[in-house]
């Protein structure tokens, strides 16, 4: 659908812009709802979400408002100051979440970083663990972040050939589905992370579903399983929901679906409304107490603009029943995706508003299947090759799921 204005913008980009990303050849202009236009006037429905960070819609109204009206009154001040937005934010997300204390940063990586400096102080200062001698343990087929930190215990090369050296402290265990347990009971996954514990362990740091991975959901009671090895080993378990927290899931947090409390959690992207970078840490007194003046910061976080609107997303989260339409509509396109008859199709997995489809790599690339859906009227984004993700907007309606239906349907058949 690229026109030659839209060329000229890609173009420019191209020309101009550093080549970290490939983007789908289209030039977007505005957006509201769970809709997008681009700059020929062509519109089309997202399934993207911005990975998760547009969960309210675009441009939602009553956080346009809230933008505006902060920020004729107050917008940045570091944390020189003390502010009342913040200070509101910091109550409304401890009460909701039920984590004694909030740390705020701008980014999900920034909020990532910040979870390890916090679980390698506890290391040392609670745990008792050497000086420079704390461990974390993660999942294979990890994304938490483009940091040279974290790029340092990805298991995926490309985020990591030619930004060495690394940063040590890190050991790997396998994320449950790596070794296709049908129960919990059998998962080696428990065990595989049991067996790189030692007195040097402070945390577990994994994503309850890796998103980035391709939507890869764990066997029920596998977070259950780590909670207790955890209890077991005096380490802390930290939770990665930058992209499955906030509703995403069909419950508020991912972890709630198993009835588990985490050490410590980690949010961003829907937090902003879809309008401004913030992210948090979440943890105990325990654990944030550790941090003292000048021992972590950031001139941005929780700026009074961005809390100002992070504590109207929280609020429409629930005014705008978000949660429950993510829960409702996410078992009926999950349920309508996996009756197409398609030979391509290899998986259909997720929970809520946040599925995968995986294709049979010898069909088709999920690139070239995407670009199809673009000619549809769907943005839709490809992972590794062979995982088409759909993440629409938490407010989407069936109507718009019908519609979305019927255009996935007709391009799997073509193939």
């Amino acid at each position: 659908m690229s026109s030659s204005l839209q060329d000229n913008y890609i173009k420019k980009e191209s020309l101009y812009g550093a080549q970290n990303y490939s983007p789908l050849s289209v030039v977007i202009e505005q957006g509201e709802g769970a809709y997008l236009w681009d700059v020929d006037g062509n519109k089309y429905l997202d399934m993207v979400s911005a990975y998760s960070a547009v969960s309210h819609g675009h441009s939602h109204p009553e956080l346009i408002k809230t933008l505006q009206s902060q920020s004729t009154k107050l917008a940045i001040t570091s944390r020189a100051f003390y502010t009342e937005p913040f200070a509101t934010f910091l109550e409304k997300l401890s009460n909701i979440s039920g984590f004694e204390s909030v740390l705020t940063m701008n980014t999900g990586a920034e909020a990532v970083e910040t979870s390890i400096k916090a679980a390698r102080r506890w290391g040392y200062f609670s745990k008792g663990i050497p000086e420079d001698n704390a461990e974390i343990i993660v999942a294979n087929g990890n994304f938490h972040g483009r940091t040279t930190t974290i790029v340092s215990f990805s298991s995926d090369s490309s985020y990591k050939d030619g930004f060495g050296p690394f940063t040590p402290g890190f050991k790997t265990a396998d994320y449950c589905g790596s070794c296709n347990c049908e129960s919990i009971e059998n998962c080696l996954s428990i065990e595989s992370f049991e067996k790189k514990i030692n007195k040097n362990t402070c945390a577990i740091l994994v994503e309850p579903i890796q998103g980035e991975a391709g939507i890869r959901v764990p066997t029920e009671g596998w977070l259950t399983k780590l909670r207790e090895l955890c209890d077991a080993k005096n380490i802390l378990l930290i939770l990665d929901e930058i992209q499955s927290g906030l509703g995403r899931t069909g419950k508020l947090f991912a972890f709630q679906h198993e009835n588990i409390m985490p050490d410590g959690l980690i949010l961003g992207k829907a937090l902003g409304g879809a309008l401004l970078p913030i992210s948090a840490f979440l943890s105990s007194k325990e654990v944030m107490d550790h941090f003292k003046p000048g021992s972590h910061g950031s001139t941005f976080g929780g700026n009074p603009l961005a809390s100002k609107v992070a504590s109207k997303a929280i609020d429409l989260l629930f005014e705008d029943k978000l949660i429950e339409n993510s829960k409702n509509m996410g078992e009926y396109f999950l349920s309508k995706l996996r009756q197409i008859d398609s030979k391509i199709v290899k998986e259909v997995r997720g929970k809520g508003l946040w599925i995968g489809v995986e294709l049979n790599e010898s069909e088709v690339n999920a690139k070239d299947l995407c670009l199809m859906l673009l000619n549809e009227g769907l943005l839709c984004k490809e992972t590794h090759k062979t995982v088409i993700r759909f993440a629409p907007p938490l407010m989407i309606s069936k109507k718009d799921l019908d519609w979305a239906i019927d255009k996935i349907t007709k391009v799997f058949k073509t193939i």
